[in-house]
């Protein structure tokens, strides 16, 4: 049976650590929030056949022209993990996603992956069992704290990846891996999927592939949208 390609993007956040007094997702950057900008990545791409962006329920700053790809959940949770849960238990209660179906979540302040790191992921991912996601290899020296910001020891880097999103996984695998009573450990879709023994690709990603984070990314941010 053929998959579709669904993006999700969790954009109930809070932003806290941005620190621009709202979420983070409707900071203004080259005359669009940052959330349009992420929307725009997955509309323009021609293998991805629908995009629910899910908006917490209190949510009254969401204003953007949609296509008819796009549709709008106000379930998001207290948590990454459960926004994701319920973006998910509600495409499958609507029917727009079938258990066969790849879902791609994608952080919604990742506004600048670039396409063709989307089409790598879809092409070395999409078929698979276990899923995958992009990452890339940890390219600086790691340093572990005692605790008082001082360095305990130096972690070794070989074989480590620095996870990125979209994380793609086939809808029956993610709703099985977050339908769990505590989700306060699982960090990513991937995580939740290790939990169930199984080990998901990683993709080589693209270092373009920021996420906004702390204010200073904004300005990265602003450089390599106007390459684009």
């Amino acid at each position: 049976m053929m998959r579709r390609n669904i993006a999700l993007i969790p954009a109930a956040g809070v932003g806290a650590r941005f620190g621009a007094g709202k979420p983070k997702q409707y900071v203004e950057i080259n005359g669009k929030t940052v959330l349009q900008h992420t929307i725009e990545i997955f509309e323009q791409h021609s293998r991805i056949d629908l995009i629910a962006v899910i908006l917490s329920p209190e949510d009254s700053v969401f204003q953007t022209a949609l296509s008819e790809k796009v549709h709008v959940f106000r379930v998001g949770g207290a948590s990454r993990a459960e926004t994701v849960r319920n973006g998910v238990s509600v495409l499958l209660a609507q029917g727009l996603a079938e258990v066969q179906d790849n879902i791609l979540v994608h952080d919604a302040a990742r506004c600048c992956l670039p396409a063709e790191a989307l089409t790598r992921l879809l092409d070395e991912a999409g078929e698979s069992d276990e899923g995958g996601i992009l990452a890339i290899p940890v390219a600086d020296t790691l340093k572990r704290s005692d605790g008082n910001y001082h360095i305990d020891e130096t972690v070794a880097r070989a074989g480590l990846w620095q996870a990125q999103t979209p994380q793609l996984f086939q809808t029956a695998l993610l709703h099985r891996a977050l339908s769990v009573d505590n989700l306060s450990a699982i960090t990513d879709e991937a995580s939740a999927v290790e939990k169930l023994g199984i080990r998901p690709r990683l993709v080589q990603g693209d270092t373009r592939n920021l996420k906004l984070t702390l204010p200073q990314d904004e300005y990265i941010v602003r450089l390599l949208l106007k390459a684009v």
